[in-house]
């Protein structure tokens, strides 16, 4: 199987941001949950909530992913992760904007690493609002496909995050939250919901918090410091995976210039779970 024959491969999908889903994140943030009057601005990442992936039922996988070899290529590697994205932000979105996504595939990269063969996909989502020419935000997703655990798996020694921060929250993820979040993105992997699946198949100690949820959470801890702050890009890397058995916390530190702002999460034992940074206008 060739799976360089997928780059290039495009899919357009057309969606409207609705009031709905945005009053249901912000409650699930704990945030003012009052469904927003058309022209509300869409927050940062949080057009996530739109371009579902409508899979029927009978094309789901044994994770709970659409079955392999549709859109994104189907690589022989059973344990998928969201690795990291890049973000562009031109214009902003908008609650009633009517938008467009075109995604393609940019590349796939085969590697080995300490825990086997890695598969590495790129795909660049660009949105644009009424078939307008201009792109309102541009996105490359990292995805990185890895072999199932084994007992022997070198495990990478963990990082230490920051040891201080201007900001900092902190978060108590459970069943509930996961729960809530997967059905926002009607994300159907069963590392966030399914615990007999997560622990006895993928080998990890309790429910994966999302990586995009923790990203998500990053921008939010930004957006309600500096609430008047406009973002030019922002980009994440998952480190380490966030689990649902212990807190975590999102943090954050401007630097000097003003502009640049450096965001992190941390587990209960002070390891670096995310980096991110995050460019004002």
């Amino acid at each position: 199987m060739n799976l360089q024959e997928w780059v290039g491969r495009t899919e357009v999908v057309s969606d409207t941001a609705t009031a709905t889903p945005y009053a249901a994140l912000s409650a699930t943030f704990d945030r003012n949950s009052e469904r927003p009057e058309p022209g509300t601005l869409l927050p940062a990442l949080w057009h996530w909530l739109y371009f579902l992936p409508l899979y029927r039922q009978s094309e789901i996988g044994h994770d709970g992913h659409a079955k392999r070899g549709g859109f994104l290529p189907p690589v022989p590697l059973p344990r998928r992760m969201w690795a990291g994205s890049q973000f562009q932000f031109h214009k902003p979105l908008r609650i009633g904007d009517a938008m467009v996504r075109t995604s393609t595939i940019e590349s796939v990269t085969e590697k080995s690493g300490r825990t086997g063969q890695l598969v590495f996909v790129k795909v660049r989502h660009e949105i644009r609002i009424d078939n307008q020419q201009e792109v309102a935000l541009t996105e490359f997703h990292d995805i990185v496909y890895r072999e199932a655990a084994r007992p022997d798996d070198v495990v990478p020694p963990p990082k230490a995050a920051p040891a201080s921060s201007a900001w900092e929250k902190k978060w108590v993820p459970d069943d509930v939250l996961l729960f809530r979040y997967s059905a926002l993105t009607f994300n159907g992997h069963r590392i966030h919901y399914d615990r007999k699946y997560v622990t006895e198949v993928e080998g990890y100690p309790g429910l994966i918090v999302h990586g995009p949820m923790v990203a998500t959470l990053l921008l939010d801890l930004l957006r309600h410091q500096m609430p008047n702050a406009e973002l030019a890009s922002y980009e994440f890397r998952a480190v380490r995976p966030v689990f649902d058995i212990n807190h975590f916390y999102v943090c954050g530190q401007p630097d000097p210039d003003g502009k640049t702002i450096r965001l992190w999460a941390k587990d209960h034992e002070g390891w670096l779970t995310m980096e991110a940074t995050a460019i004002l206008r």
